[in-house]
């Protein structure tokens, strides 16, 4: 009998690609078809926190002071997170590993952990877009204060300019959306993470996918990445 796509083993899946890619929406629906659970950094450090971890305790005040949180305090905190019975099928890992550094840690991890019938190491898909695309992705993006609704004023703009569709409130663009601050976010992630794509490509794990087609394609893409490195396409 053929196991269902959230009973069978995926293994570990690390999603790159810059802001704006889709990475995060890729990861959700991933993470909902194996019913595996979607990884990020930012989760893992806010749970720490929550529950007053020694980990979590010495990370709170870089945390508030807007500081980044170092190796040393960080992996432990993937390392326990991955350790837990949820990922014994598989996780998706969403902003991590960061640097060639982390991904030779996650490498040595990964040694010590089995997965049903699956060969060790992650499944590496680097979701591409194009920098026009993206700053048009994320500086186009407004939102409506009242009810939350997103619009993109290039790709899905409102019936009436700057104005909700749904409530007719004024829309409004995040201070983090601005061109200016795009354009240095989009710069830094290019200039810490291609050592990491060249990292995974070495190894010979990188796949590389057109982020610029319909996300159902992209899904789709994705997922046969994953059957096919698990052996069941």
């Amino acid at each position: 009998m053929t196991k269902p796509a959230s009973a069978v083993a995926v293994g570990p899946v690390i999603l790159l690609g810059a802001p704006g890619a889709g990475k995060g929406t890729q990861a959700k629906l991933i993470a909902a078809r194996y019913g595996i659970p979607q990884i990020s950094t930012g989760d893992i450090l806010r749970d720490n926190v929550a529950r007053g971890t020694e980990l979590g305790k010495k990370a709170d005040p870089i945390m508030k002071s807007g500081g980044l949180v170092s190796d040393e305090l960080m992996l432990p905190m993937v390392g326990d997170r991955l350790s837990q019975a949820d990922c014994d099928r598989g996780f998706i890992l969403d902003g991590f590993p960061r640097t060639v550094g982390q991904a030779g840690w996650l490498d040595k991890y990964l040694e010590t952990r089995r997965f049903e019938g699956l060969p060790m190491g992650p499944v590496v898909v680097n979701i591409k877009v194009g920098y026009n695309q993206l700053l048009q992705r994320l500086t186009g993006r407004r939102s409506c204060p009242v009810d939350g609704k997103i619009y993109n004023v290039y790709f899905q703009p409102p019936q009436k300019d700057g104005v909700c569709d749904t409530c007719g409130a004024q829309l409004v663009q995040r201070k983090d959306d601005k061109e200016e601050v795009i354009s240095k976010r989009l710069l830094e992630y290019e200039a810490q993470t291609l050592p990491l794509v060249d990292y995974y490509r070495r190894q010979g794990r990188l796949v590389e996918l057109d982020g610029e087609a319909q996300p159902d394609r992209v899904t789709a893409e994705t997922v046969a990445v994953i059957e096919k490195t698990a052996g069941r396409a």
